[in-house]
């Protein structure tokens, strides 16, 4: 049989709570995610990671202390951290998402679908490590509404790290179900991390010669906050399906290279290609 989108939805998991955080994981091949739900009194946590680490942090702002610097960050930004250690303090009630590439280093804490990554799927690629061009050991902080979308592709915005890259995908209402956009990765997974609104993820096998393993269409509801992974070769698409904003972060390890060369990835001329692979 072959592999198909797998959800996580955060709100039913069991989840880890200690001093005012309830945190649970999940992830792919080459990521993993961490969903972070802060009472308004809450602990500092900490973040270690082998590669540069991305913090979300929607709706809430935060005191960040790592690479020798502390830094107060808004709520709606995105923060890179070097790789390392690191502690988060949120501001109060709120979210926060821990986005870490992986390359098969031991994780810390229970990752709710960690079965399905027990065998590696050879269908995906390994990530290559972007270098970043000046101050690589400094924490990065982009203010999600400081920063233009492509004038050609107005609906995303779009940042990477060394190691991965995601599209922040926001729009008010329902997508319009005229212009959906079916289509599918040869050699890598797909995150979509759904943090507001409500979602119908739409995925399709597509039918090869042997019918025996032929399977019908799938039409996923995913309310916020979840985690649909997507492998490679699944046509998908996703529209969000209620009055309500929606936010939806699409998560890529390595970075998405062909999005980089159209000049979409807003912080990419930070950051240093790794060699071609011969």
């Amino acid at each position: 049989m072959i592999r198909n989108g797998e959800l996580i939805d955060f709100q039913t998991v069991e989840t880890a709570a200690k001093d005012g955080l309830h945190r649970s994981q999940a992830r792919g091949q080459n990521f993993i995610v961490e969903f972070i739900k802060a009472d308004a009194a809450s602990a500092a946590f900490a973040i270690e990671s082998a590669y540069e680490a991305m913090v979300l942090l929607p709706d809430v702002g935060a005191q960040i202390v790592g690479a020798n610097e502390t830094v107060a960050v808004k709520a709606r930004s995105l923060v890179i951290l070097p790789a390392g250690k690191a502690s988060v303090q949120l501001a109060g009630a709120g979210t926060c998402c821990i986005l870490t590439s992986n390359a098969g280093e031991p994780v810390s804490g229970k990752v709710e679908n960690a079965a399905t990554y027990a065998t590696r799927d050879e269908r995906v690629v390994a990530f290559g490590t972007y270098q970043r061009r000046s101050a690589p050991d400094a924490i990065r902080v982009l203010e999600i509404d400081a920063i233009d979308a492509p004038h050609d592709n107005p609906r995303l915005k779009m940042f990477q790290s060394a190691t991965l890259s995601i599209n922040w995908v926001e729009y008010a209402g329902p997508r319009d179900r005229k212009a959906l956009s079916p289509h599918a990765h040869k050699s890598f997974e797909q995150g979509s991390l759904a943090l507001a609104g409500e979602f119908r993820h739409h995925l399709r096998v597509e039918w090869g010669k042997n019918a025996e393993v032929w399977q019908e269409d799938r039409h996923v509801v995913a309310p916020s906050p979840s985690l649909l992974v997507i492998p490679p070769q699944i046509i998908h698409t996703t529209e969000g399906v209620n009055d309500e904003r929606h936010l939806l972060i699409d998560i890529f390890s390595p970075p998405r290279a062909d999005f980089i060369a159209k000049n979409w990835v807003a912080n990419s001329a930070e950051y240093e290609a790794p060699p071609a692979q011969p």
